[in-house]
């Protein structure tokens, strides 16, 4: 199946691999409310995992080291056992910790006085654990006897739940997420259909992500409904798609555990963009499956992952068919890598992709190597050396000749950023473009960043060189300068521009360039202070004025300047 409007491959493409064994989660209104209310009075949540564990076993468990904070637990909880074998009574954020996110089997008198309201029957019924078989975690585990459980009985979760609590623009926010079971508990490949928590990339996006209050918004490829919940923080309407019913059913489980009015939540299955055919949204949310994997790989046997593998090449495609969805003022944000191939620039490379009449802002955070990539991909599907020697080998070394013939020499990760203007901003001009190589590390959230940043440069492309001239630009409150001199010297050899928020840029400025930061304060022009700079250092004023005039428009734009 592919888009009919955009030709996309079909996430998710069929393979002959056996699907998750363990149906997902399904709560109705008045269990979702009650499993929250348990949560909300158990105490679990970030924090509480933090105290519980130590640093050292929470950092090991962040690094996916399940040992260290499972001795932890088991500590914690054998206290209680020693008193009575059914360990009532036992601290439920250690109960909630070994079940859902270390696998560990607990007693089901455990679950039912961590989850007062819920019980152990209310969670089986709910599909978020079974019956344990033999004290150990097993695919096959019965989900059978909803009921009341019996004497000693020891369950098992069938799914993956954890706190996630952030605080961005908009406020803080604190959820319980479910998902399927890791590689960290499942110990074996991930089923195809494997729907992913919260990850790196996902925090990423959601950083990413501007929370300027929306009507439409839409979730590409939601997974388990993080990027969703928090798209209905600020949009009124919020529509999830996904090739994968079992990823729908995950975000369903997520939004009703949140508390979400379900009349703000659409859910519609169906490959990339065909679900939404015709619409237009204000906001559009993407973390698609542009995994790069070459056909050989997967006749070495690689499962296609809905997750993350599309079959096919994604971006080229799907970058020019998001702007045909985004109303007018939209904004895309989303996750991407691109092919770096000998004698082209990756620039070039992904300049073809873009829609005309969209602007476009490319950011690429990281490089890898051919082997680094490919071993990344493989270990996140769960085959690696340890486990499997040879059929790791045959798919690296399949992945790595097909790099080689088609001369690619490293891949590029980073984030893509669509505007469409609206008719008040268009005015005629060309959309503008920047791709850009930023290492920085951001110190918060990007949203805001993002969001102001699209704003100014959207208005910069409409202004004249005359019309930068005269703005009366104020420095932003997080740039600091540094000066390097040598000894014996009255002038700098170097002048620095830090941002502190942001991308956290550094910008090696001259000392025109120093000298409008330094004075923007909002009563004088970018002109008038090219005319007093050039008198002052006996410069020709039209040349002072059109440098300052190029490293206002920048300086703006990145937000090193703010507009007056």
């Amino acid at each position: 199946m592919t888009d009919a409007a955009t030709d996309l491959p079909a996430a998710g493409t069929p393979v002959p691999q056996e699907p998750s064994p363990i149906p997902p989660p399904v709560a109705t209104a008045a269990q979702a409310a009650a499993l929250r209310a348990d949560l909300v009075d158990s105490g679990w949540g970030v924090d509480a995992v933090a105290r519980l564990l130590g640093p050292a076993a929470d950092a090991a468990l962040r690094r996916e080291q399940r040992y260290p904070a499972l001795r932890r637990v088991q500590k914690v909880l054998g206290t209680h056992r020693a008193d009575t074998r059914e360990g009532n009574g036992a601290d439920p954020v250690a109960v909630l910790t070994a079940l859902f996110m270390l696998g560990e089997t607990v007693y089901a008198a455990e679950l039912d006085a961590a989850l007062p309201r819920t019980r152990t029957a209310g969670a089986k019924a709910m599909g978020l654990v079974v019956v344990a078989r033999d004290g150990a975690w097993s695919a096959g585990a019965s989900a059978a006897g909803a009921g009341e459980a019996a004497p000693g009985e020891r369950v098992q979760a069938a799914v993956d739940l954890r706190p996630h609590e952030a605080r961005d623009d908009v406020g803080e926010v604190r959820w319980w997420v479910a998902s399927d079971l890791g590689e960290l508990v499942s110990q074996g490949q991930l089923a195809p259909d494997h729907v992913l928590g919260i990850g790196g990339a996902g925090l990423t996006l959601a950083s990413l992500t501007p929370r300027t209050p929306v009507s439409a918004a839409l979730d590409l490829g939601c997974g388990c409904g993080i990027q969703t919940l928090y798209l209905l923080r600020h949009a009124e309407h919020v529509v999830a798609t996904d090739i994968s019913a079992r990823a729908l059913a995950f975000t369903a489980f997520n939004a009703a555990l949140a508390g979400i009015d379900p009349g703000r939540l659409e859910l519609r299955r169906g490959s990339f963009l065909e679900p939404v055919a015709g619409r237009g949204f204000d906001l559009i949310a993407t973390n698609p499956p542009f995994v790069i994997t070459p056909p050989a790989v997967r006749e070495a046997g690689l499962p296609l992952m809905e997750y993350r593998d599309a079959g096919g090449p994604v971006l080229p495609v799907l970058l020019p068919a998001l702007g045909t969805h985004l109303n007018p003022g939209g904004v895309v944000v989303m996750l991407g890598n691109w092919e770096h191939q000998g004698g082209q620039d990756w620039r070039e490379r992904v300049r073809g992709w873009l829609q005309d009449g969209v602007d476009a802002w490319v950011v690429q955070r990281e490089v890898q190597d051919p082997v680094e990539y490919a071993t990344m991909w493989l270990r996140d599907g769960g085959t690696t050396p340890e486990r499997d020697r040879v059929g790791f080998e045959a798919a690296l070394g399949a992945w790595i000749d097909d790099f080689a013939a088609r001369r690619v020499e490293a891949v590029g990760f980073g984030y893509v950023v669509l505007h469409r203007p609206d008719e008040a901003d268009a005015g005629g001009r060309a959309p503008w473009r920047v791709l850009e190589e930023v290492g920085t590390q951001p110190t918060g959230p990007l949203g805001p960043h993002v969001a102001a940043s699209v704003a100014s440069r959207s208005r910069l492309a409409g202004m004249s060189d005359a019309e930068v001239a005269a703005l009366r630009p104020v420095v932003a409150p997080d740039v600091t300068e540094e000066r390097h001199l040598r000894p014996g010297d009255s002038e700098p050899s170097l002048i620095l521009l830090r941002q502190g928020g942001g991308f956290a840029r550094t910008v090696q400025a001259d000392t025109a360039l120093a000298a409008l930061v330094e004075v923007a304060d909002g009563e004088l022009s970018v002109g008038q202070i090219a005319t007093a700079v050039a008198a002052l250092t006996d410069a020709d004023a039209a040349e002072t004025t059109a440098r300052m005039v190029t490293g206002a428009r920048s300086l703006l734009a990145d937000g090193l300047l703010l507009w007056g």
